[in-house]
């Protein structure tokens, strides 16, 4: 079996090395290969409301910054060592979910999931199947690798078009499932969700399907549920999920995958055992305390962004201007024009929105969700850059 360390001997440390460089993205700030040469966006900017990266802007709560705190031991010198606490957050997330450790892989975030699954899973005669837009990490390693791609369009409602999902799905090596999809913020529901699973399945056999449920904490849908206990079950299926957003640790880079224990075994194979050691010590702390939190902590967060969701979705729907239905942190706006203009004037008023999504980077934006002081002041803001013509508001 091809491991990562063998993938280097293959095409050379130098190679590899390049090829690293070429691609290395986080999925909180969401840097891209059209990015390479763009400056790097700091963590906190001050006087800037940063509304551009999907992430937690109250962070991880007190409860998670003093287990950190004591990761570091009591001389400070524990980070001096690899760590042991592979095998504890494991045990905590198997707690968590009801399931065994052998179900369970980290990963430094979740992107780091993605890349794994995408170099397992496709290959120059097995394509990538993604929506249009989507989180572009896998189909953009895929292109890397020089494996073909499948784009998907999204149905009217910018929602995931099942129908064609799974036309696009024969002979595929490998489905991109974001739910709810990055950056639309749209939602499809658990019982569609698992038709469309079975579905597959049965069309085309040996394609595996890469649930993404970075966003899953937010959803406020009432068809919601995680699909991990399919994952368990079945080969095929694989579900990623991430520390980085309704726990607060973007910043940490801390994600896992949960899927059967046969391919769970190719994962932590194809990254030299992935999360024995090669994970940050304090994040895996961290995540442990994050993960044996009551169910109050995530539903007070998904309350607190129902809040501001509601009120930034009503601010436009004031003006006449569709937003998504949005099920995450964050939200796709239809503002009538393109984006790149109404960035730059956000941008020089101290709010960061979201980059292009092509097809749509002519229409609509994502925006993030902050406090609701910063929503409160960016709204503002919004509203007196959309009170001008196009062309005035970004000169």
């Amino acid at each position: 079996m091809l491991t990562r360390r063998k993938f280097v001997q293959t095409v050379g440390a130098g190679a590899a090395g390049a090829y690293a460089a070429s691609w290395i993205s986080a999925r909180g700030r969401e840097n891209s290969l059209w990015q390479a040469f763009e400056p790097t966006l700091q963590a906190i900017q001050p006087g800037v409301i940063c509304l551009s990266s999907n992430e937690n802007p109250v962070g991880p709560g007190q409860k998670v910054l003093d287990a950190v705190k004591a990761a570091y031991g009591p001389t400070g010198a524990t980070p001096g060592r690899y760590s042991g606490l592979s095998g504890p957050l494991v045990e905590a997330i198997a707690k968590k979910f009801s399931i065994k450790p052998e179900n369970i892989v980290l990963g430094c975030g979740s992107t780091q999931i993605l890349r794994s699954a995408t170099h397992l899973f496709t290959d120059r005669t097995k394509p990538l199947v993604g929506t249009i837009p989507t989180y572009e990490e896998c189909a953009g390693y895929a292109d890397l690798l020089g494996n073909p791609v499948r784009p998907v369009a999204l149905d009217r409602e910018f929602k995931m078009d099942l129908d064609r999902m799974a036309d696009a799905a024969k002979g595929a090596g490998l489905i991109f499932y974001c739910n709810p999809n990055n950056p639309t913020s749209t939602y499809v529901g658990a019982r569609a969700t698992r038709d469309f699973l079975f579905r597959v399945n049965r069309m085309s056999p040996d394609t595996t399907i890469l649930i993404d449920e970075a966003y899953f904490d937010y959803v406020t849908d009432p068809d919601h549920e995680t699909h991990i206990p399919l994952a368990v079950e079945d080969p095929r299926i694989i579900v990623a999920r991430t520390f980085s957003k309704a726990y607060g640790m973007a910043g940490m880079r801390l994600g896992y995958c949960v899927g059967h224990p046969e391919t769970i075994r190719k994962m932590a194979d194809w990254d030299a055992g992935s999360g024995t050691s090669s994970l940050n010590v304090l994040a895996m702390a961290a995540g442990i305390a994050a993960i044996g939190q009551e169910p109050s902590y995530i539903a007070a967060e998904r309350d607190r962004n129902k809040a501001v969701r509601d009120m930034t979705i009503k601010f436009f729907a004031d003006r006449g201007m569709k937003a998504t239905d949005s099920q995450a942190n964050f939200v796709f706006v239809n503002i009538g024009r393109p984006a790149a203009g109404f960035r730059d004037a956000c941008k020089a008023k101290g709010v960061l929105v979201a980059r292009d999504f092509p097809p749509f980077e002519k229409t609509h934006c994502r925006l993030s969700f902050g406090t609701m002081d910063e929503m409160t002041k960016a709204l503002a803001v919004f509203n007196e850059v959309l009170s001008k013509p196009a062309t005035e508001a970004a000169a």
